[in-house]
C-alpha cells in the first residue's frame, strides 16, 4: 500500500522537542554572546546570528531528507561511513589545529570537524551490518566486524588529539548490548575504568592487594576445577597488568591539561586560575542563578564573558544562570523526552535496521547531554563535547539535525516495512 503524505506522518511530539531544544540553544547563544552594538540576532556576524542560518539550512536539509526514500541511507550506509573515515584521514592531513586538537577541515570562514560525521557515518554502519538477515550477534567473526566499525573511526579521532569526540563511540558498546552481544565488553570496560580511577587515586600496591584479595575470595567461592583456577589467575594477571600501565597511560598518552583536568576531579589538585578556571567559574554562575534565575540577558557572568566559551561547551551555565533550577531542569526534561521518545519509537520499527539506528543516535544524545552537562558542574573532566542543538557550531547543528531527520524518515515510513 502506498504512503501518503510521509511528511505528516513523522512524529510530531519529537519534532517539537528538537524544535524547542534548538530555539533555547539559540536564545542561550544570543545571551552567552551577545553584543549591544550587533542586537539584532540574525546578524550573520554575530555568532547567534550564524547559528540561526544553520538552522535554517538544518530545517531545509531535513525537510529534503524526509523525502528522500527511506532505503536510501541502509542502502548507502557503508558508503557514507567510508566517507566520514576518509575525512577522518583527510583532517590528519590538511587539518586546522583548534583547541589544542587537529580535528578541523577550514573552508574560507567555515570550520567542518569531520568527527561529527563519523559518529552519524557509524551509527548508519553499525545499523546496516546489524541489520542484514544473515548476521548472528553471537558468532564471535560478527563481534569482531561490529567493533571494527565503531573503534576505527574512535582511533582516527584520537590520532587527532581529540579524545573527548573520540569518547562519545564508546557509548556505541550499549547498541552491540541491547542488540544481544552479552554484557561481558561493558563489565570489562566498568571494571578497567575502575581500576584506572583508584590508581590514580591510591597507591597501584594498594589496589593490587585488594586485586589478590579479590582473587583468594573468588576462588574459595567458586568450583576450583583446573579450567576456572587458571581464568581466575589470568583475569588477576591481566588486571595487575593493567594497573601498572595506569601510570604511563596518564603521563603518556594524555595531554597534560587533560591530566590536570582529571586530578582537579579527583580533587588531588585545585586550579581555580589556569585548566580549572573553566569550571570553577562555570559552577559559580550556575550556582548563583538559585532557584529561578537572574532573568533573561541579566546574567552578570553571561554578560562580562567570565566563563570561556560559555556560548560553546559550557552553553549549560548561561541557562543556570539566567534561568536557574526551573531553566536546568527543564532543558535536562527536554534531553530526557528525546532520548526516550526516541527509544519508545525505536522499539515499535519493523524493520531491523530502523530500530538499531535510532538505539544508535539515542546512545549518541545521551552521552553528549550527560557528560556535557556533568562536565559544567564538575563530576566528569571537561573533555570538550558540545550540547547538543544548544552549543554553538554549525557542524554540529547540521549533523545532530542530520541524524535525528533520517530517524524521523525512517519512523514515519515504519508501516510500508512488510
Amino acid at each position: 500500500m502506498r504512503s501518503k503524505g510521509i511528511i505528516g506522518k513523522i512524529d510530531i511530539w519529537l519534532l517539537i522537542i528538537y524544535l524547542a531544544l534548538v530555539v533555547v540553544g539559540i536564545l542561550s547563544i544570543y545571551a552567552a554572546a551577545f553584543n549591544e552594538s550587533h542586537p539584532d540576532i540574525y546578524d550573520l556576524t554575530q555568532n547567534y546570528g550564524k547559528q540561526l542560518l544553520f538552522f535554517g539550512i538544518s530545517l531545509v536539509i531535513g525537510f529534503i531528507t524526509l523525502l528522500i526514500d527511506a532505503k536510501f541511507f541502509n542502502a548507502f550506509a557503508y558508503v557514507l561511513y567510508g566517507l566520514s573515515l576518509f575525512s577522518l584521514l583527510l583532517v590528519l592531513v590538511i587539518g586546522s589545529k583548534i583547541s589544542g586538537s587537529t580535528s578541523w577541515i577550514q573552508f574560507g570562514s567555515f570550520s567542518f570537524q569531520p568527527s561529527e560525521l563519523a559518529k552519524f557515518g557509524t551509527a548508519l554502519a553499525l545499523a546496516h551490518f546489524l541489520g542484514k538477515i544473515d548476521t548472528d550477534p553471537s558468532k564471535f567473526k560478527t563481534q569482531l566486524i561490529a567493533y571494527g566499525i565503531v573503534f576505527v573511526p574512535m582511533l582516527l579521532i584520537l590520532a587527532q588529539g581529540d579524545a573527548g569526540s573520540a569518547s562519545v563511540f564508546i557509548i556505541f558498546l550499549l547498541v552491540l548490548y541491547r542488540e544481544g552481544m552479552g554484557g561481558k565488553i561493558l563489565i570489562i570496560g566498568i571494571v578497567a575504568a575502575t581500576l584506572f580511577i583508584l590508581s590514580l587515586c591510591v597507591s597501584k600496591w594498594h589496589v593490587m592487594i585488594g586485586l589478590v584479595m579479590l582473587f583468594a575470595i573468588f576462588l574459595f567461592i567458586i568450583e576450583r576445577t583446573k579450567k576456572n583456577v587458571w581464568l581466575l589467575t589470568g583475569i588477576l594477571i591481566a588486571a595487575c597488568a593493567f594497573v601498572f600501565s595506569v601510570d604511563f597511560a596518564f603521563n603518556h598518552v594524555l595531554k597534560p591539561h587533560q591530566q590536570t583536568r582529571i586530578n582537579i576531579i579527583l580533587g588531588k589538585e585545585k586550579d581555580t586560575k589556569g585548566v580549572g578556571y573553566n569550571l570553577n567559574q562555570s559552577m559559580i554562575a550556575i550556582g548563583s542563578g538559585g532557584f529561578s534565575g537572574k532573568g533573561y540577558l541579566n546574567g552578570t557572568m553571561t554578560k562580562y564573558n567570565f566563563v570561556p566559551e560559555q556560548h560553546t561547551d559550557f552553553i549549560f551555565c548561561t541557562i543556570g544562570e539566567e534561568n536557574g533550577f526551573l531553566g536546568c531542569f527543564a532543558v535536562i526534561m527536554l534531553y530526557l523526552a528525546l532520548v526516550l521518545r526516541i527509544i519508545h519509537l525505536a522499539e515499535r520499527q519493523r524493520s531491523t535496521f530502523s530500530r538499531i539506528y535510532g538505539y544508535g543516535i539515542a546512545c549518541i544524545f545521551f552521552f553528549h547531554f550527560a557528560i556535557n552537562i556533568g562536565m559544567t558542574i564538575g563530576l566528569v573532566p571537561v573533555i570538550g563535547i558540545p550540547l547538543p542543538f544548544l552549543s554553538y557550531g554549525g557542524s554540529s547543528l547540521l549533523m545532530f539535525s542530520m541524524m535525528l531527520f533520517v530517524f524521523l524518515k525512517q519512523d514515519a515510513n515504519r508501516m510500508n516495512i512488510l
